[in-house]
């Protein structure tokens, strides 16, 4: 079941997510879900967030959390700069060094797992 794998800047696998948004962690545990709708799940089908087709991210009271720019640019609530998913994979914090990568991996997914929710 195991898809494209999620690593921290040490290449060292923390986990993994399928084609259709099955999260696993590095021991193929299912942490949560992405659904091609956008809906965010934990590991119990609970719904815990949303990410819209327009890069809005929101939590599961359907407040705003963030956005996700078609740039690759993660932003907070407030719009200040989280960090960046870029085209190659890698993942960068708001001072461009790099905190993980995940190739393969849909950029706004990238961005749900390394900034907006923690499936550990």
């Amino acid at each position: 079941m195991a898809g494209h794998t999620i690593q921290n800047s040490g290449y060292i696998t923390t986990g993994y997510i399928s084609e259709d948004g099955i999260l696993q962690d590095a021991n193929y545990r299912i942490q949560g879900y992405i659904k091609e709708d956008g809906t965010i799940q934990d590991e119990d089908y609970r719904n815990i967030g949303h990410i819209n087709e327009d890069g809005l991210v929101q939590g599961n009271g359907y407040q705003t959390i963030g956005y996700f720019k078609d740039d690759g640019t993660v932003q907070n609530d407030s719009y200040r700069t989280l960090g960046y998913v870029n085209d190659d994979g890698t993942v960068q914090d708001d001072s461009y060094r790099t905190i993980g990568y995940a190739l393969g991996v849909k950029k706004a997914w990238a961005a749900v797992v390394f900034f907006f929710f923690q499936f550990e």
